[in-house]
């Protein structure tokens, strides 16, 4: 059998790292519960956040 690779471990160490990343600000900046829930929710889709901003700001 032929086994294949794909190499897309680097990205899913930066992903992870940048939710780790995230959850601490998005939690450390919560004034109660629900808000550090909704933190915890936004630190899941960061990189949606990151390409809106990008593309507001590239003007598409």
């Amino acid at each position: 059998m032929k086994k294949e690779m794909h190499g897309n471990a680097p990205a899913g160490a930066v992903y992870g790292l940048g939710f780790i990343g995230a959850a601490i600000y998005f939690i450390s900046h919560a004034a109660g519960f629900w808000m550090g829930v909704l933190g915890f929710l936004k630190a899941i889709v960061w990189p949606a956040f990151i390409v809106y901003e990008a593309f507001k700001y590239l003007g598409m």
